[in-house]
């Protein structure tokens, strides 16, 4: 069971891992652990986001959903808007397994040329049917790429009549299709994971498709198998390189799933890297599936599972189970010879603060308690710190009963790190405590931490977005005090801490939409 478990991906299950997930009676309800700003559906499993796109003003978020239990079992798509990436509706299922198959991972994009023929603008999702009757007969062609159309901005939906598009010329895992229109050549691409690389194709309409190349068995992570790729363009210093997402599970810098990324050039056909280096997105073990909203104009924003295949079905949540990341604005930065992904979150995550508390020059030699300083009653906030001179240091969250988050910098291995071990419930996954390192990847002096608290996770973002970690945790009781520790000594020249509102105080657009 534990080898089945470990091979799990953004859409695979054996029938003998299904077995195990016959709906049963939910466990009681934890609303202590419901986020206050992240999407979770209101009941049930979600795994992956699928099919993001932004239209007419709305951002549409489609979801790995099993409506049946709180387990993984067969797949739909779910469905949620925003107008803003922060405040969610949930809406009725979209996708429903058919004669086909159960529904997996895929994308979605706005036909604006009327390219497939199903009506100008018409909102395309293409997605993978995977076939466990095939599956469990042991073919190796149980995985194929499929259609569905909306006409009313994504409000029904509506199957090709010509299902499958893209039939699988017999590999095992054939899933996960991320397309795009690529405006050089004219044409879509789809970027799809095929077992241990990437596959290319391309197609005029969404329906014909021609494999273009092949890339990645050699290069990159190889723990456990390639999924949920995506591939788009970003510039830097008026220069544009093409990054490759490509999320791997398991095989990740702090175990099981995570998602990797190279970046390099895309001619419409082959995918070149720069290097050979292998380059995280994030380096906690609670960020999965990562892939990018289409639609955005110059923007490129980033949406990722925030579980871990090695315990996802095991959390202690109910009668949900897991959330989203919060939204990230993308971009990159050349740091020595070497061009790096950031991660940022993205600005309208500035409409859930309320006021802001800042302490300046704040010296730390040993330890130093800042609850009452910084106001903090509430474990859904954010918290900055700003030093000119970066030291080791640790940032305890804590509460009455002594559980403890302990976040920081260890200046003599050059790592940042979270460590859950005493943060909570732990016992549900041998897999579960911890602590989760990253490199820090920066060489200026100083840096500026940012880090995300909701009821149940944080996610840091170091030096600008160089370093992404994201953490998931249990506490029993809110880990509402802050303290600051540090052996050898350190000063930081700002903290600032903003408790953080369930729903945004301002709809205001903002400025690159489209």
């Amino acid at each position: 069971m534990k080898k089945l478990l470990a091979l799990l991906g953004c859409s695979l299950l054996t029938t003998a891992v299904l077995a195990q997930t016959a709906p049963t009676a939910p466990p009681p309800a934890t609303p202590q652990y419901r986020p206050a700003y992240h999407f979770t559906p209101a009941a049930h499993w979600m795994n992956d986001p699928n099919g993001m796109v932004y239209y007419q003003g709305t951002y549409h978020l489609f979801f790995q959903y099993y409506p049946d239990g709180m387990t993984w079992g067969p797949m739909h798509w779910g469905h949620a808007t925003s107008p803003d990436m922060v405040s969610w509706q949930e809406q009725p299922i979209a996708l429903a397994p058919d004669s086909l198959g159960y529904i997996f991972s895929g994308s979605a994009v706005v036909d604006k040329n009327n390219t497939a023929g199903f009506g100008k603008e018409a909102l395309v999702a293409i997605f993978t049917h995977h076939d466990p009757k095939g599956e469990k007969a042991g073919t190796s062609t149980f995985q194929n790429q499929s259609l569905a159309y909306s006409l009313d901005a994504g409000k029904t939906w509506k199957k090709y009549g010509g299902n499958p598009v893209l039939k699988n010329p017999g590999i095992k895992d054939f899933r996960d299709p991320k397309v795009s229109w690529n405006e050089e050549i004219k044409t879509w691409v789809m970027t799809l994971a095929t077992l241990d690389r990437i596959t290319f194709y391309s197609s005029p309409n969404l329906k014909d498709w021609t494999k273009e190349s092949e890339f990645g068995q050699k290069l990159g992570a190889h723990g456990g198998v390639w999924e949920c790729p995506d591939l788009f363009p970003l510039t830097l210093s008026g220069k544009t390189y093409w990054v490759l997402l490509v999320n791997l599970n398991p095989g990740g810098p702090n175990g099981g799933s995570a998602t990797q990324y190279f970046v390099g050039q895309f001619d419409g056909h082959r995918f070149t890297p720069l290097n050979d280096q292998t380059k995280w997105a994030d380096y906690g073990p609670d960020e999965y599936a990562g892939v990018t909203w289409a639609n955005t104009g110059n923007r490129r924003l980033f949406l990722g599972w925030m579980s871990n295949w090695d315990y996802a079905n095991q959390v202690p949540t109910s009668p949900w189970r897991s959330a989203m990341t919060i939204p990230r604005e993308l971009g990159l930065r050349q740091e020595g010879r070497e061009i790096y992904l950031t991660s940022q979150p993205a600005p309208e995550l500035n409409r859930l603060g309320s006021q802001a508390t800042t302490l300046r020059n704040v010296a730390v030699k040993g330890s130093l308690d800042l609850t009452a300083r910084l106001k903090s009653t509430t474990a859904t906030h954010k918290l900055t710190l700003k030093t000119a001179q970066l030291g080791s240091f640790e940032l305890v969250l804590a509460n009455a009963a002594g559980e403890e988050l302990v976040l920081g910098y260890d200046k003599p291995a050059n790592q940042y790190f979270i460590d859950r071990s005493k943060a909570g419930q732990v016992s549900f996954s041998p897999k579960f405590a911890g602590r989760a390192t990253a490199p820090r990847l920066s060489t200026a002096a100083g840096t500026e931490l940012t880090l995300y608290f909701d009821a149940a996770s944080v996610e840091l973002f170091a030096d600008n977005g160089l370093t992404a970690m994201t953490d998931i945790f249990f506490a029993n009781k809110p880990l509402t005090s802050i303290k600051l520790r540090s052996a050898p000594g350190t000063t930081f020249q700002e903290i600032s801490n903003t408790p953080l509102l369930s729903k945004p105080a301002s709809k205001a657009p903002v400025v690159g939409q489209r």
